[in-house]
């Protein structure tokens, strides 16, 4: 699913990413851990179509698809119509409702009104938001935004799923239910998941887990 070779990310004189090369199979839910400034955010970011590596550096496919040949357009539309995104802070739109929030990546994709939202409105009855569709994010919990935030990403039905320590900003019971939700999601949906996390617990579940240092994966 996910086959990434010899990444280097460089700003300036900063050698961030050191070459890192890492593979991820379909449907295979990947955490990759480490201290502040590892590395994670920034290889999440490459991986996830946001950044890219630094010139004449590696080589990047995403489901037989070679990223680096894409010029702009054709990336932000692979990246919409391929990838889901969820991030510590939720990033909705606060003039919108839950279900206009969720709906926003399938207008982006051009999906009919009508479509969009039973597509919507069917994510959000599965993460138990049924009753909470026309409510604004300040009117939601912290968990509950989070989950908007999961409903959102997937509503293009995306291969894959990157996430930025998705739980970090959650008290611990919510941050428990996001963790299992996600494996809930793997075995409805069948995505692929690569997480970032500080939460050992989380890290733990996974299927594999990465352990970064300076730049690098230590073992895979």
């Amino acid at each position: 699913m996910i086959k990434a070779t010899n990444i280097h990310k460089y700003y300036d004189d900063l050698h961030v990413l050191k070459g890192v090369s890492l593979e991820v199979a379909k449907s295979e839910i990947v955490s990759i851990v480490g201290v502040s400034g590892a590395g994670k955010t920034t290889l999440l970011h490459i991986l996830g179509t946001l950044d890219s590596a630094s010139k004449d550096s590696g080589k990047l496919f995403i489901n037989n698809k070679s990223i680096n040949t894409l010029n702009r357009k054709e990336l932000a539309q692979f990246r919409n119509e391929n990838i889901g995104f969820i991030f510590q802070f939720h990033q909705l739109l606060p003039e919108f409702t839950a279900l206009e929030n969720v709906c926003i990546p399938a207008f982006i994709k051009r999906t009919n009104k009508s479509e969009a939202e039973k597509k919507a409105k069917e994510l959000l009855h599965f993460l138990g938001l049924s009753h909470r569709t026309k409510h604004k994010p300040n009117e939601l919990s912290g968990g509950e935004q989070q989950r908007v935030a999961v409903a959102r990403a997937l509503v293009n039905d995306p291969l894959i799923i990157f996430a930025d320590e998705p739980s970090g900003n959650l008290d611990s019971a919510s941050a428990d239910n996001l963790h299992h939700l996600f494996f809930q999601l793997r075995k409805e949906f069948g995505q692929t998941f690569v997480i970032v996390t500080h939460n050992e617990e989380l890290a733990d579940m996974a299927d594999r887990k990465l352990v970064m240092s300076d730049g690098n994966i230590l073992y895979k």
